[in-house]
């Protein structure tokens, strides 16, 4: 007789290799997480079906991207208790994160307001201000939704997790954004992962948590040789010689099966390695764009060796978006920290990545509306924390949670408004603040998904964990 196992047991002994990713995307298109918990939850009618994050790894500045400041020109040089702004100081504003300003010995601000370092000016319609640094953004900025309140508690990159999960990195991980949305809704796909993740990650490597292993994204290459890791099989092995011994091993498994016919695990196995198979396949042909016209490609900026890279991987997630995968988050700047960290240098290093990203970004967005798909796609485009106002090293600014910006577009959502306000400076979220997980809570009310209703017996969330939906950039 088959020993017996708890459902946890067995995710543990069977987390390897290719057959582990299989099994995992099995049990949600099971609807079921490890713990045998139900998914499906959509409370309501969906505006939006998947989701592309896209995900600035370091901090980026929020007065040289989406909320230009031109006061810091202005009183550049001065300490912010020299300037007209000194009451962004006051502790009651301060007392609601984590972080302590730097003075000197005198009670001064170290750091000395810091000029802008581009120049920036309005585009569209909607006359909304826009860095030089992102024109390619700025010209599609009527379908965005700016969000320029965004706050959070941690003022170290731990706040990347803290984007990601809404959990301070100090506190016990939690799952992701994410994972949340494919645990609530479960597949779309039989043939590939519903959780998909490209680009560097340091801080939060999983996703799903007490969800279990079944949560966590997928990493997948952007090389259809070898898109997916233990997708290729050892040695010199062809495809139909594979298919031979898939074909073997299943009937091996359903001899057994018929000797065990209650043993639930070795049906469930012989489902993972059956999509595995398909898996092998149907990865590689999402990220081969052999059919994809030159036109298309160099939307996305194929045609310029500082935009392709980033443009494979957006293009990439337009086609898997396609195929019904619900999240891809694409985290861009590598190093630990991630690249936009930029405590000097801010001028050099920001410009030079900015054009990395900005015209694969709106290349996306205009890619997905002529092909009918911006409606029903979220895009996010985020970052973990802004900068300060002040000068850091010179020529940097330092890490800054007090306010910052991020822009959300499609699946139902209003394009060419902004919501929120920071003050004069850039110091603080004044006008309709955002924790991170308004932002969580806003794409699952367009997925059809209730955030309160996102919770798991044994595992109490709290309030701000669940976030409040941004009624202000739904449409």
């Amino acid at each position: 007789m088959a020993p017996h196992h708890s459902r946890r047991q067995w995710l543990d002994v069977s987390s390897r290799g290719l057959g582990a990713v299989a099994l995992h995307a099995l049990l949600q298109q099971d609807g079921v997480s490890a713990d045998g918990l139900p998914t499906g939850l959509a409370q309501f009618a969906p505006k939006a079906k998947s989701v592309i994050w896209l995900f600035m790894r370091g901090g980026v500045s929020h007065m040289e991207s989406f909320d230009p400041k031109p006061a810091l020109t202005q009183y550049a040089g001065l300490s912010i208790n020299e300037s007209p702004f000194k009451s962004v100081q006051d502790p009651e504003l301060l007392k609601k994160v984590r972080v302590v300003v730097v003075n000197d010995a005198n009670g001064q601000q170290r750091n000395k307001l810091y000029p802008l370092q581009v120049g920036y000016k309005k585009y569209g319609q909607s006359g909304i201000e826009v860095s030089d640094w992102f024109p390619h953004t700025g010209s599609v900025i009527d379908d965005i939704s700016v969000i320029r309140s965004m706050w959070t508690t941690d003022d170290n990159h731990g706040a990347q997790v803290q984007f990601h999960s809404g959990r301070h990195m100090l506190d016990p991980r939690v799952p992701t954004i994410g994972a949340w949305i494919t645990w609530g809704l479960g597949t779309l796909n039989q043939n590939l992962p519903q959780f998909i993740a490209m680009g560097p990650r340091f801080f939060d490597v999983k996703d799903g948590h007490y969800l279990g292993p079944a949560y966590d994204s997928v990493r997948l290459n952007v090389n259809p040789n070898n898109p997916l890791d233990y997708a290729k099989p050892q040695g010199d092995i062809t495809q139909d010689e594979q298919k031979l011994t898939f074909d073997l091993v299943d009937r091996l498994n359903r001899i057994t099966a018929a000797q065990y016919p209650a043993d639930s695990r070795l049906e469930a196995r012989i489902k993972s390695y059956q999509l595995a198979y398909r898996m092998q396949t149907a990865v590689p042909e999402v990220i081969n764009f052999s059919a994809e016209t030159e036109t298309t490609k160099n939307l996305y900026g194929f045609d310029q060796k500082e935009t392709r890279p980033f443009g494979e991987q957006l293009l990439a997630a337009r086609r898997f978006v396609e195929k019904g995968v619900r999240f891809i988050q694409i985290q861009h700047g590598d190093g630990a920290a991630g690249a936009w960290d930029q405590h000097s240098n801010l001028k050099t290093a920001h410009s030079r990545l900015a054009m990395q990203v900005d015209r694969p970004v709106a290349g996306l967005i205009r890619d997905l509306k002529q092909r009918g798909l911006f409606d029903e796609t979220l895009v996010v485009f985020a970052t973990e924390f802004g900068r300060t106002p002040g000068s850091q090293n010179g020529d940097g600014r330092d890490h800054h949670p007090y306010g910052f910006s991020v822009w959300m577009a499609g699946g139902g959502l209003r394009g060419g408004v902004v919501e929120g306000a920071t003050d004069e400076i850039g110091f603080h979220a004044t006008e309709k603040p955002h924790y991170v997980t308004d932002v969580h809570a806003t794409l699952m009310k367009q997925l059809g998904l209730d955030a309160h209703q996102m919770e798991v017996p044994g595992h109490k969330r709290l309030e701000q964990d669940f976030g409040d939906p941004i009624e202000g950039i739904i449409a």
